[in-house]
C-alpha cells in the first residue's frame, strides 16, 4: 500500500495507532457503515410528511423535538433498486454540520471498530461515478467488505447531497 498523502489520505483515516466506531448497516444487499460521532440518533422508521415536488429520494421531513428533518432514503439515492419497508427499517439521524439529515437504510447491524489497516480510499473511477466524495472502502482478507460513508465530507454540500447533484 502506498502511504497515504494528503490526495490519497481518506477523510475516514485515522492515525496507526487510533481506532474508531463506525455503525454499521444494510442497504439491498450491501454493507455500509459511517462514523458513530456522524450518528445523532437511531429511530425506528414511522410516518413522515410528504414535500410536494422533492426529488423521489427525499421521502418527507419529520418534526424531532422542534427541528425539522428532511429524511433521504439512501437505497433510492443511490441507486440500489425497489425499496420495501419492512419492521427492520430503521432511519439514522446524522449530522451534516450545516444540518440534520435523517437516513433511511434498510437495517442496523452493528457498531464495529476499525483501525488505520482497515480503512482504504475508494478507488479513482468511484469519481465517475459521483462517489469519491463520500466511499471509503473497509477491507478483510483481501475482500471489500463494507463501503464506510462519510456524511462529515458533505457538510458544506449538504444542499448538493439533498437536491440528487452527484457527489463527484
Amino acid at each position: 500500500m502506498l502511504p497515504a498523502t494528503e490526495s490519497t489520505r481518506s477523510p475516514l483515516a485515522v492515525e496507526d495507532s487510533q481506532m474508531r466506531e463506525f455503525l454499521s448497516f444494510t442497504l439491498g444487499a450491501e454493507e455500509y457503515a459511517i462514523d458513530i460521532l456522524e450518528v445523532k440518533e437511531i429511530r425506528g422508521y414511522g410516518a413522515v410528511t410528504p414535500i410536494g415536488g422533492a426529488p423521489d429520494f427525499i421521502k418527507g421531513v419529520i418534526n424531532l423535538r422542534g427541528v425539522i428533518v428532511p429524511v433521504v432514503d439512501l437505497r433510492i439515492r443511490f441507486g440500489l433498486g425497489t425499496v420495501e419497508y419492512t419492521p427492520f427499517t430503521v432511519l439514522i439521524i446524522v449530522d451534516l454540520g450545516a444540518r440534520i439529515v435523517g437516513i433511511v437504510v434498510d437495517s442496523v447491524s452493528d457498531v464495529i471498530t476499525l483501525g488505520a489497516q482497515d480503512i482504504h480510499p475508494a478507488p479513482d473511477f468511484m469519481s465517475a461515478i459521483g462517489a469519491r466524495k463520500l466511499i471509503t472502502m473497509n477491507s478483510s482478507s483481501g475482500r471489500i467488505r463494507r463501503k464506510l460513508l462519510s456524511f462529515s465530507r458533505l457538510s458544506a454540500r449538504a444542499s448538493d447531497f439533498l437536491s440528487g447533484t452527484p457527489f463527484a
